[in-house]
């Protein structure tokens, strides 16, 4: 199908998409390589729905299952393997899909909208994490639903966004909310607060995603963190490295009449296998930057509306985008006729592997 973008012009249309605004993608945890299978993709929205596509090496897709919450879905994630995908959702819901037997079921709660969903390896065992605006991170164990959590801990304000980190000397867990609070937790010790700081950016939180050190740098893990008014920082974990912390913008629009535009950061995303990252924004762009090099190394050309989500597949092959309303103008903006597509990328070298530098 042609491209909504016009300078991606191999990029392929998903048939079916959902019928309103795409809230969040999410690869499955595919091998990575040239060599790996099928990958499959699951899609949140605004519909309540949660769809799955299956997506051949030559980027064709069909639907493959579909199920509910009882209001708009916020998150989805898969599990350890292709056996499971989670999500959240606006009726204040964790559902867990079994893609063998096309069977949902709740496996959590919260007191108002869950906002996100990771799965992560905790003390040796596999829990589902789930954070909300009910401002609590709850830890589920999936295996045993009883309704009740095996954890939780406070944060100080509504959680938007939730990540975390399972590679590298130390996991963790990092938890963006309201007033710009940002919580940190070791996974070995889920139920203490390992670090609470303030944003480096100066306005509301959209997103923020864990990265892993890459094999070639000297640099660990940390995280990046979007906000709306068109700004990136990338935060390292460690205090040894925290000197390393740099902000910038971003998904701005130059100048005209003395006036610059800015746009909300909507998802960062980083490739499997190269390292680099990519964000998407309000102003209908994706950008692949190198974060140790602190360079933008390509921009895809502007979208017909604004890139709500993104997911990279785990073998690096497909950079999935949904070009969707993300209610950053509120009720009005959300006009007759605007798209709601989900597109596939073919990830080349040249976009995505870290350039040497001399």
């Amino acid at each position: 199908m042609t491209s909504l973008a016009p300078g991606i012009t191999a990029d392929i249309e998903i048939p079916n998409p959902p019928e309103d605004s795409i809230s969040s993608l999410a690869f499955s945890p595919n091998g990575r390589g040239p060599s790996a299978g099928n990958d499959f993709l699951a899609v949140g929205s605004w519909d309540a729905s949660v769809r799955i596509y299956e997506v051949a090496p030559n980027g064709q897709a069909i639907g493959r299952a579909l199920y509910k919450h009882d209001a708009p879905v916020l998150n989805v994630a898969w599990g350890p393997d292709l056996s499971r995908v989670f999500s959240g959702g606006a009726d204040n819901a964790a559902r867990m899909f079994d893609t063998a037997t096309g069977q949902a079921t709740q496996v959590g709660a919260h007191d108002a909208p869950v906002r996100s969903v990771r799965w992560a390896q905790v003390n040796g065992s596999g829990l589902l994490i789930t954070s909300g605006w009910d401002k609590i991170v709850k830890y589920w164990d999936v295996r045993a639903p009883s309704g009740t959590p095996v954890g939780s801990v406070q944060l100080p304000e509504r959680c938007y966004s939730m990540d975390v980190c399972t590679t590298g000397s130390r996991h963790f867990l990092v938890a963006a909310t309201a007033e710009r609070h940002v919580s940190m937790y070791d996974l070995v010790n889920p139920a203490t607060p390992w670090k609470n700081l303030s944003s480096p950016l100066k306005w509301q939180t959209r997103v923020v995603r864990c990265f892993e050190p890459l094999p070639e740098a000297k640099s660990g893990t940390g995280f990046a963190i979007g906000s709306i008014e068109g700004r990136l920082g990338v935060h390292f974990a460690e205090d040894r490295e925290t000197v390393n912390n740099y902000t910038f913008r971003c998904h701005r629009q130059e100048p005209t009449k003395n006036e610059t535009k800015i746009f909300a950061v909507n998802d960062i995303v980083f490739h499997p296998v190269h390292g680099t990252f990519v964000t998407c924004g309000s102003d209908g762009t994706i950008s692949v930057w190198d974060k140790d090099a602190r360079t933008r190394q390509k921009t895809f050309d502007t979208a017909p509306g604004p890139i709500s989500a993104l997911s990279c597949s785990g073998s690096g092959r497909f950079l999935a985008y949904a070009v969707s309303y993300d209610w950053s103008r509120g009720h009005g903006g959300m006009t007759p006729g605007h798209p709601n597509k989900v597109l596939l990328h073919t990830c080349k070298d040249e976009e995505f592997k870290r350039r040497v530098r001399r």
